[in-house]
């Protein structure tokens, strides 16, 4: 959760989501209400604190959106420094982008029988370590 003091993520739920919220702390949410009868209507405003970014919503994060808090400096203040942000792609630029890729090419190609010469070459190495270091333990 944490690089260098920012604070960046995805959807996540359930306890990390809890503590997500909580990090980004709580901003004071100014309410409105409305309240109508026969002969007037009232409007009341309340302020009380909140979560910044709920818990909820960090839940229900789609693809390509995230919540974060970015570090400043002390001679670099940032106003700012909680967010939810969404990525919006050029899809057609990175079709294009993608097929001018090319492929890796093929150095050496290997087959079943190769890889299990290895791992029978392995499985003797370390059983000859161990060996030699159980030698060492009893005739020091």
């Amino acid at each position: 959760m944490n690089i260098a003091g920012n604070l960046i993520s995805g959807q996540v739920m359930g306890e990390t989501a809890k503590v997500l919220s909580g990090r980004f702390g709580k901003i004071a949410q100014v309410k409105e209400g409305v309240s109508v009868n026969r002969l007037d209507t009232s409007l009341s405003k309340s302020s009380q604190m909140d979560f910044a970014i709920p818990q909820s919503k960090i839940a229900g994060l789609s693809s390509g959106e995230f919540v974060g808090m970015v570090a400043d400096n002390p001679d670099q203040k940032i106003r700012l420094k909680t967010f939810h942000c969404e990525i919006s792609n050029d899809h057609l630029e990175i079709q294009r982008e993608a097929a001018r890729f090319a492929g890796f090419p093929i150095l050496q190609s290997i087959n079943q029988a190769m890889i299990m010469e290895k791992y029978y070459q392995v499985k003797n190495d370390v059983a000859g370590l161990i060996e030699l270091e159980i030698d060492v333990l009893i005739n020091p």
